[in-house]
């Protein structure tokens, strides 16, 4: 038997319990260091963070400035509206809750389908709204069900609105969600941290060409929440500053009658200031009602937009491209004049063609004119005598001086999407087609740009913009949208000065004797029964522009389909004398440009210039020419 020492014994267990005291000491002292650590030297770090989960900042959306005519009509404005908002990154199953959503407000079938497209579209999960605008009885109700929809919340936001719904709507534009190709432009402006919060941003028109001006300065607040992310107290706020306002030069009323006057027909008017180049009205017909966008367009809406043959959603005044037609002809005449090619008592003898390349080329008139000379070739619109006329310019002759006139090139009046048009020349030709055949320049194509016809294709700005600088003695100015802009904060307007882009050397004599021309036009030509009566003396030209080729055969409006028939175009300005309005019109497919364009000009003059408001529609004269 063997016996163990218990003094060996107990200095084990002295030795062991050394170790495990020096063990939980050492434990106790890496606590102790990872304590100061964190207390003393990581203090601020952690404090920020905690900061941070218990603060929320919180942006503040500005309002958007307004936009007012040259009255101050307001023609769009914000107001402030409840929605129903869910963040999907907080609701697990999208589809059930939005069925119990259902049972306690109203949430349609086209309310579902705009937030499943918001969802597809957004990149942005912080919430998006399912129901806007919603009535104090339906926020109540939602309120008392709170608790069974974490992810889902009531919001006040700015909406944006159009008081009179599809009026100006080309002008003005409409709002839409920000998308990728806006965060771009953001992005390019280092704007990025202005824009926190917001969602909408300038689509079209106005709203687009002046969003970083109507958008403002988004203001912040620190909020305190709770551990369940709801707002306990405001900490501190500092306040938006709301957008710049736009005012324009437009006249609503004027833009009203000019609408008007167009009744169902499609087309477009624009009328300037020549001496400023301000626009008094900016017309494209159909409208579409720029509400529907607000709140993210459902696509029933959509779908009759974009596929209604009439494309309501075409800016016709700045992008839609028309051949002039016989509105054309004056600056024929005046580059004559000025070319040395013409004297004004010079004439022809008109036997209602001409024969060019062994192809005739018809009058309008069987049988001709007779003798012409250049003011009856404007008054009575002979077609004979600008045959003959852009044969012996030359098509670079044509081009060069018209260009001076702004065709064929952008305006760079303030808004977007403006087409450039066609201004035909040989250069243009070579670079616009591939095979030589087709890029060579032919004599006998010429012969049909004399009558503004052939590749000829302007926008109506661009007619309204010639018209005005013909007008104006031959001094152009950039068309604009906007007389100034007003800071909200100061009161302070910047005004849009008037930009003149060139003045081209015209003699006075030559510009006088067409201006003589245009108002015979009105006074016993093819506009003389659209002025009959005028209590003011206006000079104008009619203009009808063919949509497809007649092929030797005479046009006859009614028996034509109504999507072929010719384009109707009127210019004019007035007073003659002092002109203070220039104006274009173009009706699609509207026959003769004395019978559909010449009474509407003459509705929009009677009211800038008398004061007289229509009672209808323009209506439509028998057709007698252009």
């Amino acid at each position: 038997m063997e016996f163990t020492n218990p003094q060996e014994g107990l200095e084990k267990f002295r030795r062991r319990l050394s170790v495990a005291a020096g063990f939980v000491l050492f434990c106790f002292f890496v606590l102790f260091a990872r304590f100061v650590w964190l207390q003393v030297f990581q203090y601020q770090y952690y404090k920020t963070r905690a900061e941070d989960n218990r603060i929320s900042l919180v942006p503040i959306v500005p309002n958007r400035g307004l936009i007012v005519d040259r009255n101050g009509t307001v023609l769009a404005r914000n107001y402030s509206a409840y929605t129903l908002e869910i963040t999907p990154s907080r609701v697990p199953h999208m589809e059930a809750t939005i069925d119990a959503l259902a049972q306690i407000v109203d949430i349609q079938a086209k309310d579902r389908k705009r937030f499943k497209r918001l969802l597809e579209e957004s990149k942005n999960f912080e919430s998006l709204p399912i129901l806007n605008r919603l009535s104090d009885e339906e926020v109540a109700r939602f309120i008392a069900h709170r608790y069974r929809f974490p992810g889902v919340d009531i919001k006040a936001r700015l909406f944006r609105q159009y008081p009179y719904g599809e009026f100006a709507a080309h002008l003005l534009g409409y709002i839409g969600r920000v998308n990728d190709r806006d965060l771009e432009k953001i992005g390019e402006r280092e704007l990025d941290d202005n824009y926190r919060g917001t969602e909408h941003f300038g689509k079209t028109g106005l709203e687009q060409h002046y969003e970083f001006d109507l958008h403002g300065v988004t203001g912040f607040e620190q909020v305190e929440v709770d551990a369940g992310g709801h707002a306990v107290r405001t900490l501190a706020r500092t306040p938006a500053i709301p957008g710049n306002n736009l005012n324009l030069t437009i006249d609503a009323k004027l833009q009203e009658v000019s609408e008007k006057a167009f009744g169902k027909r499609r087309g477009s008017l624009v009328a300037i200031d020549p001496t400023s180049g301000g626009i008094l009205a900016f017309v494209s017909m159909p409208n579409y009602d720029p509400n529907l966008f607000v709140d993210g367009i459902d696509f029933e809406s959509w779908q009759e937009l974009n596929t209604s043959p009439d494309k309501p959603m075409v800016n016709r005044a700045v992008n839609g491209a028309y051949p002039p037609g016989s509105t054309f002809k004056p600056y024929m005449a005046l580059a004559a004049l000025e070319l040395g090619k013409r004297r004004p008592e010079q004439g022809i003898s008109d036997p209602g063609y001409y024969m060019f390349g062994g192809h005739q080329f018809r009058d309008d008139k069987k049988g001709g004119h007779g003798f012409v000379n250049m003011y009856t070739s404007i008054v009575q619109s002979c077609d004979t005598y600008y045959y003959l006329l852009a044969n012996d310019l030359g098509i670079d002759n044509i081009s060069a001086f018209m260009g001076q006139f702004g065709l064929g090139s952008r305006t760079g009046v303030d808004t977007e999407g403006e087409s450039e048009g066609v201004l035909p020349s040989q250069a243009w030709k070579k670079k616009r087609f591939r095979r030589p055949e087709q890029q060579k320049w032919y004599a006998g194509e010429t012969i049909s740009i004399g009558i503004g016809q052939g590749y000829n294709a302007y926008t109506p700005i661009q007619l309204a913009q010639a018209m005005a600088t013909l007008a104006n003695n031959g001094v152009m100015f950039r068309p604009h949208l906007v007389h100034y802009i007003t800071d909200t904060r100061t009161g302070t307007k910047t005004f849009v000065e008037p930009q003149p882009i060139r003045t081209i050397p015209l003699k006075p004599e030559n510009v006088e004797v067409i201006r003589q021309a245009m108002i015979g036009v009105n006074k016993e030509g093819t506009g003389a029964r659209a002025f009959a009566g005028a209590e003011y003396v206006s000079a104008g030209k009619t203009g009808t522009a063919q949509v497809f080729s007649l092929k030797g055969e005479k046009y006859s409006e009614h028996g034509t389909k109504e999507h072929l028939r010719d384009h109707a175009l009127f210019i004019a300005f007035a007073p003659a004398d002092k002109p203070t309005i220039a104006l274009a019109v173009l009706v699609e497919n509207g026959g003769f440009g004395a019978q559909a364009a010449a009474p509407i000009a003459r509705q929009v003059l009677d009211y800038y210039l008398l004061g007289k408001l229509p009672k209808e529609a323009a209506p439509e004269i028998e057709a007698g020419g252009d």
